[in-house]
């Protein structure tokens, strides 16, 4: 079994880029009315319950009206 450590200098930029777009795509549902598809309520449970890349990105594809 390998060391963790030797993943650490992929795996920490990638926990940092989901956690920016996470922290993103609430910021964005939080502060905005309107959706193409769906209601906050929707957009914050698809959010938080797919926390991975999923979720934030279903959200700025589907969910995020263009301005």
């Amino acid at each position: 079994m390998e060391n963790i450590s030797e993943y650490l200098p992929f795996l920490i930029p990638l926990a940092a880029a989901q956690l920016a777009l996470l922290g993103y795509a609430l910021h964005h549902i939080l502060t905005h009315d309107t959706y193409k598809r769906g209601s906050r309520g929707l957009w914050l449970a698809v959010v938080i319950v797919l926390m991975g890349f999923i979720g934030p990105i279903l959200y700025f594809l589907l969910g995020k009206e263009d301005a």
